[in-house]
This record gives structure tokens, C-alpha cells and sequence, in this order.
């Protein structure tokens, strides 16, 4: 999911290099909504594994 953040951060870069604001938005949306998303699942993996691993040693 990291990855396609950044390919859509890229497509971003390259249409707001371009002038294309619309698209440069609307792929800035994105990027930061997936970029959000596997931030949470992160976190979620993160806590459950520490509880996990407090549970099983």
C-alpha cells in the first residue's frame, strides 16, 4: 500500500510540475488517504503483535 502512495505521490509531482492542478490534487488525495491507511494498519499490526508476543513468552 506504501507503494502505491508513493507512485500516486509521483503522479502528483510530475502533473503539478506539468500544470495539470487537477489531476496533481486529486492524486495528492489519494497518496495521503492510502498513505493514512497503511499507517493504521501499521500501528494495528504493531499493538497486536507486542500484545501477542507479551501473551506468548
Amino acid at each position: 500500500m506504501i507503494k502505491w502512495a508513493i507512485i500516486f505521490f509521483v503522479i502528483s509531482l510530475i502533473a503539478g510540475f506539468f500544470g495539470f492542478t487537477g489531476v496533481a490534487s486529486g492524486a495528492r488525495t489519494v497518496a495521503k488517504v492510502l498513505f493514512f491507511i497503511a499507517l493504521v494498519i501499521f500501528l494495528i499490526v504493531l499493538i497486536f503483535g507486542v500484545l501477542l508476543g507479551v501473551l506468548v513468552f
